[in-house]
């Protein structure tokens, strides 16, 4: 049953609680498994800690739902970083909610742009319908990021109340 995004707490998460470092580890083993080496992007929990990187959790009923973290880049922009839902919450809503969330702290930071890089394999699909629909695009390499035939950038440009 897919749950509305009300139904999931969201919160900055200190990473250390195993079943979130778990989460990370299984998302850095399918990235690694369904990516060519040099285009795994993806952060491990020492880099999820970094500055200018805010890594968040979402639980539903109390049970770890999702994760996702905002990278600042500098100069108003912002990246979606190590996104990932638990496999009892694929499906669910859990996604959704954490870029809900990532999108809304973005904003209230005062960002203008927020990108994400992600790979063009059949395990990326998911993904790519929820940016595509919460209005992100394809765009311009970023950062230290290469379009090719794996690879590709999204951005959204955020618009403040």
């Amino acid at each position: 049953m897919r749950l509305p995004p009300e139904a999931f707490t969201i919160a900055p998460d200190p990473l250390r609680d195993p079943e979130v470092l778990a989460l990370l580890d299984h998302h850095l083993e399918e990235m690694h498994r369904c990516s060519p080496a040099c285009k795994v992007h993806a952060l491990d929990a020492t880099r999820l800690k970094e500055p200018g990187v805010t890594f968040h959790a979402a639980r539903h009923e109390g049970r770890l739902a999702a994760v996702g973290a905002l990278k600042r880049l500098g100069d108003g922009r912002g990246e979606i970083k190590s996104m990932r839902a638990s496999e009892a919450y694929r499906g669910r809503g859990a996604g959704e909610a954490m870029l809900l969330h990532l999108i809304d702290a973005a904003r209230e930071e005062g960002l203008t742009w927020l990108g994400l890089e992600t790979g063009r394999h059949a395990v990326f699909e998911p993904a790519l319908r929820l940016y595509a629909k919460h209005g992100f695009t394809p765009c311009e390499a970023y950062a230290d990021y290469v379009i090719d035939d794996f690879s590709q950038c999204m951005g959204l440009r955020l618009k403040h109340a």
